[in-house]
């Protein structure tokens, strides 16, 4: 088996963001498709600390390449308070003709990447040909940098960028970082109101008490796109006044996610318009003036795209181990133990 640590994996990550694009892209389009099997995310909730959870996801994903495994993926918020990343992940692919284990892979980077690059696709097909020269950013952590970077590839024209964050003096800590990684962009701080006066919102936080009301701030652009990545962060006005966009409505509309929540309380789906594999297919947008948001549960074939893309990498530079041992051997019935089993 081929195992790829964290530094493996990142050198496999460096320049690779179109072929990580490319791979979510395929992955969507083969999930509307039917070519894939994805079983609803198994949740481990922890006694303590508080609010942490552990998520198993397993995936098969079909197509030219087929691929299938596991991504076992931790969040424990309180990390953050140690200096600790929030979430850890291990991401595992297996052999399709043996279902033995074929590589190991460290797997936040890729978990990170494959959000991002969905919520830049999704940005990009909503917007259509409109011009995107502004985002805000409504959480100032992980995933929103690697948001940003996407961004970056499906919006080259981006030229400012609004951070907003609970925690005093990390938005502009951030906006120092950016700074020096895209010259080409303008990066201001601000609060709730001023990062939800861009075109394009990324919404990626740990708060689970739908706090966003948009009603609240009706100076916000037309035919804006959010992209409620951390799914329990809009209220329930909020999901039914939008034109909502998700990755597979099944997965989506579950787990107590602003989305499931808005069902229990009118006890339908219809504020659901569309699955972005169907959004992906269209040469124009949606047809609406209101607001739009994506809300993806993160299915586990994005991460078997985007790991295979990243093994392939990985192997072509002669990065990670070769592990023998992970097999289980032979297990072949000798004629002695089968006369005494008879």
């Amino acid at each position: 088996m081929r195992i790829l640590g964290r530094d493996d994996v990142a050198l496999a990550l460096k320049g690779l963001g179109p072929a990580v694009l490319d791979a979510v892209r395929s992955a969507y389009v083969l999930h509307g498709q039917g070519h894939s099997q994805v079983p609803f995310s198994s949740f481990l909730r922890p006694p303590r600390p508080a609010g942490s959870r552990i998520i198993s996801l397993p995936a098969y994903l079909g197509g030219p390449e087929p691929v299938m495994g596991l991504k076992w993926i931790s969040s424990f918020p309180a990390n953050v308070e140690q200096g600790l990343q929030r979430a850890s992940s291990v991401q595992v692919l297996n052999d399709l003709d043996t279902g033995y284990p074929q590589a190991l892979l460290e797997g936040s980077q890729i978990s990170s990447s494959r959000t991002a690059a969905s919520a830049a696709l999704a940005s990009g097909a909503l917007h259509g040909s409109r011009p995107v020269r502004t985002a805000g950013l409504v959480g100032c952590g992980t995933i929103n940098q690697r948001v940003l970077a996407f961004l970056t590839l499906t919006h080259p024209e981006l030229e400012t960028v609004v951070l907003q964050d609970v925690v005093p003096g990390r938005a502009e800590v951030f906006a120092a970082e950016l700074d020096c990684e895209y010259p080409g962009i303008t990066f201001r701080t601000g609060d709730v109101a001023a990062a939800l006066g861009a075109q394009t919102v990324s919404v990626a936080t740990t708060d689970s008490t739908y706090w966003l009301d948009l009603a609240a701030y009706p100076d916000r652009p037309s035919r804006q796109v959010i992209l409620h990545l951390s799914l329990r962060d809009l209220s329930t006005d909020s999901v039914l006044g939008a034109y909502n966009v998700v990755d597979d409505i099944e997965h989506a509309v579950r787990e107590r996610t602003s989305l499931h929540r808005a069902e229990q309380e009118v006890g339908h789906r219809e504020f659901v318009h569309a699955e972005i594999a169907g959004v992906l297919g269209c040469s124009e947008p949606p047809a609406t003036d209101g607001t739009i948001v994506f809300s993806p549960f993160g299915l586990g074939i994005l991460d078997l795209a985007v790991a295979q893309a990243v093994l392939k990498a990985a192997t072509a530079a002669g990065l990670g181990t070769e592990a023998a041992g992970f097999d289980p051997g032979s297990h072949r019935v000798t004629a002695a133990m089968a006369g005494r089993a008879a």
